[in-house]
């Protein structure tokens, strides 16, 4: 089954209405067509950056809840290669939910992103060579 990992940026662009890219997030998310993975940190900054209403929060949750991505704990293992790749890629610079995305796309063999960080995710390579398909295009 075709799998995809979910960064912060469109997370929220897709949650939140006021967002400049919430349609081609929306439109790319119904067209697709697979499995959605993400990371606590990808969630942790996606509340922070939906604010403090509980309301937009909560549908942050339910989203999870209802299976709209499955949310991937870190092991050890990939608390440690995000040090690596932080240190790697600190022109960039990574942060520690990218890395944990990288990390994760390591674990799981999956090449594709949607994320709207096209910057960063076109540059970070997973294992150091492969690139990441990047959605939205």
């Amino acid at each position: 089954m075709h799998s995809i990992l979910l960064d912060t940026g469109a997370f929220v662009a897709l949650l939140d209405k006021s967002e400049r890219n919430h349609s081609q997030c929306v439109e790319f998310f119904r067209e697709f067509k697979g499995r959605v993975f993400t990371t606590e940190p990808v969630l942790t900054e996606t509340l922070y950056l939906l604010g403090p209403s509980l309301q937009a929060q909560r549908i942050c949750m339910d989203f999870i809840l209802s299976g709209g991505a499955t949310l991937v704990p870190q092991s050890t293992e990939s608390l440690s290669r995000c040090i690596t790749l932080r240190e790697k890629y600190g022109d960039i610079p990574m942060d520690f939910a990218d890395a944990t995305l990288v990390a994760l796309a390591e674990e799981t063999d999956i090449d594709e992103i949607f994320t709207l960080d096209k910057r960063g995710f076109n540059t970070y390579r997973i294992r150091g060579k492969q690139s990441f398909k990047v959605w939205p295009e």
